[in-house]
């Protein structure tokens, strides 16, 4: 039953954070790129192209369970820069959309997957041998 929560889980933010907020980036990556917010002071181009790497592709490999662990770290972190470095100054229910993003992949970064993912079926249900007394 907790794998099927966190193929939910995984499915709302993985798939939901790329349609709203990332595709429309990706797709006007050449127009928007020289003009795109700079919080971190990295360049705008370079700012914009983290932001679709933590909107479409890192959510996308959530969403299908490759890599989850690691690939929630991307968007975790692109979540916490709009939160509270981009909207810093705004109330908390501007932020509270990117919170809850934030909120969601990082419980993915704690748990993993599930057994309903790509991770498991590669793994292919793999337990750790227990451990013997030396």
């Amino acid at each position: 039953m907790a794998s099927l929560g966190l193929l939910l889980a995984r499915l709302a933010a993985g798939l939901l954070l790329p349609y709203v907020h990332g595709w429309g980036k990706l797709l006007s990556y050449g127009e928007r790129a020289a003009s795109f917010p700079d919080p971190l002071g990295i360049g705008s181009r370079w700012s914009m192209m983290g932001a679709i790497g933590g909107e479409v592709v890192f959510p996308l490999l959530v969403a299908v369970g490759l890599g989850t662990r690691l690939a929630a770290v991307p968007p975790a972190f692109t979540m916490a820069v709009a939160a509270f470095v981009v909207n810093a100054g705004e109330p908390w229910k501007e932020k509270e959309l990117a919170i809850l993003y934030l909120a969601v992949f990082v419980v993915l970064m704690f748990t993993g997957a599930g057994r309903f993912s790509l991770d498991a079926l590669l793994v292919g249900g793999r337990k750790p041998r227990p451990r013997t007394k030396t």
